[in-house]
């Protein structure tokens, strides 16, 4: 039996050497990268992976934005589904090296389960270690009996992050790229306005890897301490609640505190508020 609390992040070492506990399941949170041209999604996984399917299983569909925070029902069914227990030991990773798993393992988080962590590197860095992959494969093994607990705080909202831009006490940490946030480059959703919330600081979450895995701790602590200070309240933010949750994997890796994600993020906001 694995216990991953206090472990957010494994190496694929690891998780080559643990593809045989009890109680392990790999979910792959691949999804299609909403700028560059890494637009498709590869068609291999590794050995007895099931599929987490972020933009549909796992997401309100019936909001009007992208990837919105499902309810603790539909959470619950989606991942007992997937054959996910109250015990399970969840490692999740997508075929970009970082990008969406950490949107993964933070509603795990936010609904009150800890045994989760994410594989560093992600497919590129099992395959460039030469492990066996196999076909993508649908899950077909039996029902689980995951039961989501939420907990407040972790997601904010429109109406938290419109009362925290207005607040010191918060920091605000955008994770989009500096054009982006700084309203040079259009955004990849068409008709969204560029712009930043009020008050927000700039960490693109590019800047926390080297070669698709995370910097080393002192690294990292060099990339956040300039903007996010230890022990603040530190709300992240960045196109649709994807790369913020890359920051929020981050900040976690050097113990900051106090931690949430802004689930609509910048489409939501540069939506309903204008210039």
């Amino acid at each position: 039996m694995i216990n991953l609390n206090n472990t957010p992040l494994v190496s694929v070492g690891w998780l080559h050497s643990n593809l045989n506990a009890s109680n392990l399941v790999i979910l792959d949170a691949s999804i299609p990268k909403v700028t560059g041209d890494n637009a498709s999604v590869t068609e291999v996984q590794i050995p007895g992976v099931r599929f987490f399917d972020l933009k549909n299983k796992f997401s309100d569909v019936s909001a009007p934005f992208p990837t919105t925070f499902p309810s603790a029902e539909q959470f619950s069914k989606s991942s007992s589904e997937l054959g996910i227990d109250s015990n399970s030991a969840i490692v999740i990773y997508d075929d970009k090296g970082i990008y969406s798993s950490p949107r993964a393992w933070w509603l795990f988080k936010a609904f009150g389960h800890d045994n989760v962590a994410v594989l560093d590197g992600g497919l590129p860095a099992w395959q460039n270690a030469n492990y066996k992959v196999e076909n993508k494969q649908n899950y077909k093994g039996t029902f689980g009996t995951f039961k989501a607990k939420l907990r407040p705080g972790l997601m904010k909202f429109f109406e938290d992050v419109k009362k925290e831009s207005l607040d010191a006490k918060y920091t605000i940490v955008d994770a989009r790229s500096e054009a982006r946030f700084k309203g040079l480059v259009p955004e990849p959703r068409e008709g969204l306005r560029s712009g930043t919330i009020p008050n927000s600081v700039n960490i693109p979450y590019t800047e926390l890897f080297k070669d698709y895995r995370f910097k080393t701790k002192d690294e990292l602590r060099s990339v956040f301490e300039a903007l996010a200070i230890p022990g603040s309240n530190l709300t992240f933010t960045c196109g649709s609640g994807i790369t913020a949750c890359v920051l929020a994997l981050g900040a976690e890796l050097l113990d900051y505190q106090n931690l949430s994600v802004y689930d609509g993020s910048w489409t939501e906001w540069g939506s309903l508020v204008e210039e």
